[in-house]
């Protein structure tokens, strides 16, 4: 998976704010959780467990809309 990140940071803002803005967009996509179940091994049960939450996220999603 492919991730482009980009936060726009006025003259004079806080860089805490800019790195705050940043974190939340890569919390949106996922990107730490990614980061997180590559770096090391994926047992079959915790990758059954991750797909099952993955699906009852999605379907959260979905009765939403």
């Amino acid at each position: 998976m492919k991730y482009n990140f980009s936060v726009n940071v006025g003259k004079g803002a806080p860089v805490e704010q800019a790195l705050k803005r940043l974190k939340g967009k890569m919390d949106e996509e996922g990107l730490m959780d990614e980061v997180r179940r590559l770096r090391s091994f994926e047992t079959p049960a915790q990758k059954k467990k991750r797909k099952l939450k993955n699906a009852h996220k999605r379907a959260k999603m979905a009765r939403k809309r």
